[in-house]
């Protein structure tokens, strides 16, 4: 019926369609222009580069042996029931139900050893006796005592009685039945085939067995679980980062097919944990609190919502649903007396926590009479116990996001020089004596104990032009003294703001008329300082930004060009977001904050290298971009573009994810840039409004905004190349980039001219990877220009590796380049030189960085006006639906635009 209407033939009331011949036979018609969509996939590798000096490397990919390659594995689905049929829902319970099952019906399973991934799947090697089993075991007490990494507790079944019940009987038994039933069968062969190249599902599916037998060995031994990283229950592992927070060190450990043959990777891994111990010890921590009387209490219900604690003295395990309204000494419960009345009723009686504690269990309580109880019980049947005899678990995960100074704090504490780290990895490898594992030993793995050794080379570093003589950077850096900038500007018509920051402002401004003067930058006297009156100082932020406003509107004779603006702190000022909103986005007025601390020369030269980029002048560039002779690049149009998204920390559900585009301007320059930024649906990856069809003429897409920019700015030029530098996604997503994202860009391109095809190369960094590369017998990190494209790379892919910056602290993270496409023919050296290039082109340091600038300006940009967001009206940007969507997708606020003088300028640098 429904389809009748939607052909709207019957409803037109038309004529039936002529009667068929029954002789007809339909002719075939030819392909119509109805284009059938090919999946583009990623390009295979073309070739390796041969430019740059050769360098023995070592990198923690293990060799893996495989021999039982005939062999298959057996993937069944498993389900939980309780005895009344009810689906288990908790995580954390399988693991122990399986073990059960696995001890209990040893020959039912024909001995047969299983990897399960703690939830719906299970792998055998070989098949299990039947493609269908059912079994019913009981386990004594289902809290899940962490040792076992990866359960929230099993909070089924927690004991709720009141405490003297439980005395009589410490264990409630619970019954649990398990189905396993037979879903696919996958050949180990898919491994040696992957290793060929030929990727499929089932290598990827083998491979995910082989990861899944990792997670379930590490459980075993009572780590915590984090995807692939595990974290052993060792306070050795512990980092304290502030607030109650602790660092814990793991390792992450994963197989990955590479062109030397099945490797595991073996890295060292941090995670946040909550500190372990007494609440109360735990709750000082996080607020700052002197005691626990001046606590927040509103707060710690929020933070510890669902933590699991133990209580002394028993040491039962629960989870925590809340806290009592009242005190202790004040919070009743009906507590039921042992004999019964005349009529055979049991009788009950008020009494207070505390005083059940105290008098009926004879338990000393020092300090929680005058605090809340913490509450373990259902919603409808609380459960409370004193504050003083909760401990936290330990190894449980923090979820929110870190200030600023615990991440520095962390920064600070977990990183390792190169042989620290080497040697770290050598000990988990011998820790986790991955040869006792049975089922690695079924597939007839063998793992082994050295890093593998790979030939790197290292690219000769981009010769750079400034003002004066052209120069070559000497180990990734270089410096401005004694050098003019190559194409200053002026700062002039400008004034200075200070929001209540302690600074000599006349010593500040004549070092930067001194220091401009040097590096070619004519600096003029600025035409005022405005301070901010005492009284507004404790305004709220919007306030104080207007208030400052109005000073400057009332005293200068016309909008200024630029503003300098000081602020009291360094990091996280709440003045920051809304002064640069309303600068770039009301008045379109270049501005500068700084939180000047140590004022020197090496810090006004890094502010005026700011400046400058801001106000359209460039500091330094590439010789080859001057003379211009970059291959592809240089002798047709081509537009760089950079792309990235960031989204809001893994505790917040709905806070917009913001998308930031960064494009080249000017062409031939790859040095000048500018970005458009947009919020879209929280934690969606891909970019979805590069093209945003509005109307028949009318595109409000991201990508239409760049290449018009390009377009004006390169001489009324179009690109005829475009080169798309992706960051933030993982392999899983690379066929969306291609498929998805690059079909709107292509869209975009035809929206503005049907008949114009540019051509593209789209590449994806990636850096949250875990491969890391050492020099054999040198303490020192690998040299800047490092690039590997062999033995450790893909199979099939055309991936390399590429360390461009120095690194100084720590261990040098690679960044990970994927080549998915490129329709150029770009030879491997040649657009390994561009990258590298690219990564020594960033207008705010004078050094090489770790991935290609137009992807550190797309942060910036997204970093900067996610801040604008931040104060926004609360009830715009948090919807309080807790992240669950029923009702289709929460609208996402927009952000303002950039106002006309400053949309195309570098106001992220």
């Amino acid at each position: 019926m429904a389809e009748e209407e939607t052909n709207g033939a019957a409803a037109e009331g038309l004529p039936p369609p002529p009667p068929v011949p029954p002789d007809f036979t339909p002719a075939k018609t030819e392909l119509e222009p109805v284009k059938k969509k090919i999946l583009r996939i990623p390009m295979a590798r073309r070739g390796v580069g041969n430019k740059g000096q050769k360098i023995q490397i070592l990198t923690n990919h293990f060799k893996v042996n495989v021999t039982n390659v005939d062999g298959h594995f057996f993937h069944y689905s498993v389900a939980l029931f309780y005895e009344d049929g009810r689906p288990v829902d908790g995580k954390g319970v399988g693991r122990k139900v399986l073990d059960r099952v696995h001890e209990t019906y040893d020959t039912e399973l024909a001995g047969k050893e299983f990897a399960y991934d703690g939830e719906k799947s299970l792998f055998t090697i070989g098949a299990l006796p039947r493609n269908k089993m059912e079994f019913t075991v009981v386990l004594d007490d289902v809290t899940s005592n962490r040792n076992n990494g990866n359960s929230s507790p099993g909070g089924h079944g927690s004991p709720n009685e009141a405490d003297r019940k439980r005395l009589r009987r410490p264990y409630q038994s619970k019954t649990f039945k398990v189905e396993i039933s037979f879903a696919a069968k996958i050949p180990m062969q898919a491994i040696a085939n992957a290793l060929r190249g030929q990727e499929s599902e089932n290598s990827q599916e083998a491979l995910r067995v082989l990861d899944i037998i990792l997670r379930q060995h590490a459980a075993k031994q009572g780590c915590l679980l984090v995807r692939q990283s595990f974290f052993h229950n060792d306070p050795k592992n512990f980092v304290d980062v502030g607030g109650g927070v602790l660092g814990c060190r793991g390792f992450h450990s994963s197989f990955r097919t590479t062109q030397s043959g099945l490797s595991l990777n073996i890295d060292v891994s941090t995670t946040m944990i909550i500190q372990p111990g007494p609440i109360v010890d735990f709750l000082i921590a996080n607020q700052n609190a002197k005691d626990p009387f001046s606590l927040d209490w509103a707060k710690a219900k929020r933070v510890l919502k669902n933590l699991r604690v133990k209580t002394s003295p028993t040491n039962q395990e629960y989870k925590i649903t809340g806290l009592s309204d009242r005190p202790c000494r004040e919070q009743l419960f009906t507590l039921k007396q042992k004999g019964k009345d005349a009529d055979g009723e049991v009788q009950t009686t008020e009494v207070t926590v505390f005083d059940y504690f105290v008098n009926h269990r004879n338990i000393e309580l020092r300090y929680s009479a005058d605090l809340p109880c913490i509450n373990v019980g259902k919603p409808k049947r609380p459960t409370y116990f004193p504050i003083e005899l909760c401990s936290l678990v330990s190894l449980q995960r923090y979820t929110k996001s870190l200030s600023t100074f615990q991440r520095s704090s962390l920064v600070e504490k977990s990183r390792q020089k190169p042989q620290e780290r080497m040697q770290v990895l050598s000990n988990a490898l011998k820790i986790n004596q991955y040869d006792a594992e049975p089922l690695l030993r079924s597939c007839g793995i063998s793992i082994s104990n050295n890093f593998t050794q790979i030939e790197g080379r290292v690219l000769p570093p981009p010769k750079l032009k400034t003002g004066g003589d052209d120069f070559v950077p000497r180990n990734g850096r270089w410096n401005f003294n004694n050098k003019r900038l190559v194409d200053p500007t002026k700062i002039e018509r400008w004034a200075v703001v200070n929001f209540s920051a302690r600074c000599n402002i006349q010593g500040l401004v004549s070092d930067l008329i001194k220091c401009g003067k040097q590096k070619g930058i004519m600096v003029e006297d600025p035409f005022d300082v405005f301070e901010e009156s005492p009284q507004v100082r404790r305004a709220p932020p919007l306030v104080r930004v207007e208030k400052m406003f109005e000073q400057v509107q009332s005293k200068l004779p016309g909008a200024p060009k630029f503003l300098l603006c000081l602020l009291p702190e360094r990091k996280n000022c709440d003045v920051y977001g809304p002064w640069k909103r309303k600068n770039l986005a009301e008045y379109g007025i270049v501005t500068q904050c700084i939180a000047p601390t140590r004022v020197n020369d090496q810090y006004i030269t890094n502010v005026l290298l700011k400046i400058n980029a801001k106000l359209g002048g460039l500091n330094s560039m590439l010789t080859v971009e001057h003379s211009p002779a970059i291959p592809m690049v240089s002798k047709v149009p081509t537009i760089i573009i950079g792309m990235d998204v960031s989204h809001g920390s893994p505790g917040q559900s709905d806070v917009p994810s913001i998308a930031a585009v960064v494009s080249s301007r000017q062409w031939p320059s790859i040095s000048r840039y500018r970005a458009s930024v947009r919020t879209q649906s929280p934690k969606v990856e891909m970019i979805d409004n590069l093209f945003k069809r509005a109307s028949d003429t009318e595109d409000e897409g991201i990508m239409r905004e760049a290449l018009l920019d390009f377009y004006v700015s390169s001489g009324k030029r179009k690109p005829e190349h475009i080169i798309i530098f992706r960051d933030g996604v993982s392999e899983s997503q690379f066929s969306q980039v291609l498929n998805v994202e690059l079909d709107q860009i292509i869209e975009a391109c035809k929206f503005l001219d049907e008949k114009w095809s540019p051509k593209f190369v789209v590449i994806v960094a990636q850096k949250n990877h875990h491969t890391k590369f050492f020099q054999p017998n040198d303490p020192n990190n690998v040299p800047p220009g490092t690039i590997i494209d062999n033995k450790v790379c893909h199979p099939r892919n055309y991936d390399f590796y590429l360390c461009a910056h120095a690194g100084m602290i720590g261990t040098t993270r690679p960044t990970h380049y994927h080549v998915l496409y490129d329709e150029l023919g770009f030879s491997a050296d040649d657009l390994q030189e561009l990258v590298h290039n690219l990564s020594y082109v960033y207008q705010r340091s004078t050094t090489a960085i770790s991935v290609v600038a137009p992807i550190c300006y797309a942060h910036l940009a997204a970093t900067q006006m996610g801040q604008w967001m931040k104060f926004e009206d609360a009830s715009e940007t948090s919807s309080s639906h807790n992240g669950v969507t029923n009702a289709g997708p929460v609208s996402v606020p927009q952000l303002p635009k950039l106002e006309e003088k400053v949309s195309s300028s570098m106001f992220f640098c």
